[in-house]
């Protein structure tokens, strides 16, 4: 599988976005080398970044979502953002930033390099992993897994949604406004990115906003202490009982962003319920009625990205993930950040230092061995 074939890594990291790369911090201030320039040493890491550059998914956000449109991005381990200009795109000024720290703590990061699957070298308790990629295959003993959502959308199939002879894309591949001057559009959706949406598109198009409940807004401000605080014990007591969860909004409810207020001051911040077909020149309403439309945008969301970890076969009954922490519960090899409660860039940041400080442990517990390349 190329001259990668059989390279091995005491820890494989797959991911470079806020949470990738605070693992990486980590693992490197843990005294971890890396397992490019240094791949006979006792303790190495390797992280492997689908993405061509530096940026994680904030490489392919909307051009018009502004530094000044995000919610807060936190500060990465070890290294403050610079002032950015709130009006630049996210999607050059973050991964400047995220390139900036990269190239700080001189990271083994390859890239391109896609994940294909992650199995088992063998029965062992503590035998090792088997991660191959489209440029090779790597012996680990532990697995950090931070790939995020944005590569996983959920767009939801409605009847009648192939016979719409106007376009459908989903929050993934939205570009700008300008697409949909003096079109008619439908917004689905009740999270952040539908409401972001919603306000831009409502400058130069006629917008219709569906959602299958009523969206909750939060009055005052987001404070971490009491508000983010209860929603991690929510979205942890989730993960441990092995429940798939939704999004951090689904939580906590919508807060009064400013596009959340530039809709409502323009009448565009209207509800409807979600619409019972779809026809070939519009919606069929909750009441009967028909809108014509010429576009529709499903900001539906995105589910955790871990399909290749389908051969670990890790999911439950009920199609979650049972963690403990950062670990997966009964398998210390292998752990889930920017994944449940630490979806958000500040629990990104401290998932990253959990999971080295557990892998540290279960290296110490098992002990160093020689692990020979594979052929594969």
């Amino acid at each position: 599988m190329g001259e990668n074939a059989g390279r091995r890594a005491s820890v494989v990291v797959i991911g470079a976005g806020q949470a990738g790369l605070s693992a990486a911090f980590h693992l490197r201030r843990a005294g971890f080398v890396s397992a490019i320039d240094d791949p006979g040493a006792d303790r190495t890491y390797v992280v492997l970044d689908a993405n061509p550059a530096p940026g994680g998914a904030w490489r392919h956000r909307w051009a018009s979502l502004t530094v000044s449109g995000l919610n807060r991005i936190f500060d990465l381990p070890g290294l403050a953002q610079p002032d950015m200009d709130p009006d630049e795109p996210s999607r050059d000024a973050v991964p400047r930033y995220f390139a900036a720290f990269e190239q700080r703590f001189d990271l083994p990061i390859l890239r391109p390099v896609r994940v294909e699957s992650v199995d088992f070298a063998d029965d062992e308790e503590d035998g090792d992993l088997v991660v191959r990629t489209d440029g090779g295959t790597w012996i680990a003993r532990v697995l950090i897994n931070a790939t995020g959502t944005w590569d996983n959308p959920v767009r939801p199939a409605y009847p009648g949604q192939e016979t719409f002879r106007g376009r459908q894309l989903h929050t993934r591949e939205y570009g700008s406004l300008d697409e949909f001057a003096g079109q008619r559009v439908a917004i689905v959706g009740g999270g952040i990115s539908a409401v972001q949406h919603l306000e831009e598109i409502s400058r130069v198009a006629q917008t219709f906003w569906y959602t299958r409940r009523e969206p909750v807004f939060i009055e005052g401000e987001f404070d971490p202490e009491t508000t983010g605080r209860s929603t991690i014990e929510k979205v942890t007591a989730d993960v441990e009982a092995g429940r798939p969860t939704g999004s951090i909004v689904g939580y906590t409810g919508l807060g009064w962003s400013s596009s959340a207020r530039a809709a409502r001051d323009r009448g565009a911040l209207v509800r409807r319920p979600m619409f019972t077909r779809i026809e070939p020149d519009g919606v069929r309403e909750a009441d009967g009625t028909f809108t014509p439309l010429d576009a529709i945008v499903w900001a539906t969301g995105f589910r955790p990205d871990v399909r290749h970890l389908d051969p670990l076969y890790l999911r439950n009954e009920l199609g979650g993930i049972a963690m403990r922490g950062t670990q997966v519960a009964g398998e210390p090899r292998v752990h889930l950040i920017g994944f449940g409660p630490s979806q958000s860039t500040v629990g990104a940041n401290r998932a990253g230092r959990e999971a080295v400080t557990r892998a540290v442990r279960y290296l110490d517990r098992i002990g160093s061995r020689k692990v020979e390349p594979i052929r594969s």
